[in-house]
């Protein structure tokens, strides 16, 4: 059973996910900025893959990333636009879902107090119904699924 993810709607647009981990934030912000680090933990539920993970870390950079089943070979991919990037401290992006109308707005926050960081990823959407069918993909799972895969890499870095 994945450690659970606290996810709320502060707004009828937005939602936010937050998770402690016991990392310090520059090693959190690792595991989301270098493609080597996301591709081993950002993949949901057992079974799937990320054949392609692109991240140009700049304002104005682009992201791709591209999943796969390895059951039945079905992809999905995700891509955006970095607006806003402050080290170890926050990221803003863009992002577009196949599948999904639209774009979403993704802030997301590391704080630090002592070793353990909460990141905290706030998603605004266009519409309340952009975000209903967000929260009805099942992604709070996924999310907590891949956490915990990062909890691993975390402990693997942090004694390396």
């Amino acid at each position: 059973m994945p450690k659970p993810v606290d996810v709320s709607t502060p707004s009828d647009r937005e939602i936010r996910v937050a998770r402690v981990f016991d990392a310090p934030a520059r090693l959190v912000w690792d595991c989301h900025v270098k493609p080597e680090l996301i591709r081993r933990w950002m993949l949901g539920p057992p079974g799937w893959s990320m054949p392609v993970c692109e991240v140009d870390l700049r304002v104005g950079g682009a992201y791709r990333y591209r999943w796969r089943s390895d059951e039945d070979g079905t992809e999905f991919g995700s891509s955006g636009v970095h607006r806003e990037i402050v080290p170890f401290e926050r990221i803003v992006t863009s992002e577009r879902m196949e599948g999904f109308d639209g774009e979403a707005i993704n802030t997301l926050v590391f704080e630090e107090t002592g070793r353990r960081t909460t990141a905290i990823m706030t998603m605004l959407f266009e519409s309340k119904a952009a975000r209903d069918g967000a929260l009805a993909t099942g992604m709070s799972d996924g999310m907590a699924m891949g956490y915990d895969r990062m909890d691993d890499i975390l402990s693997e870095l942090a004694a390396a």
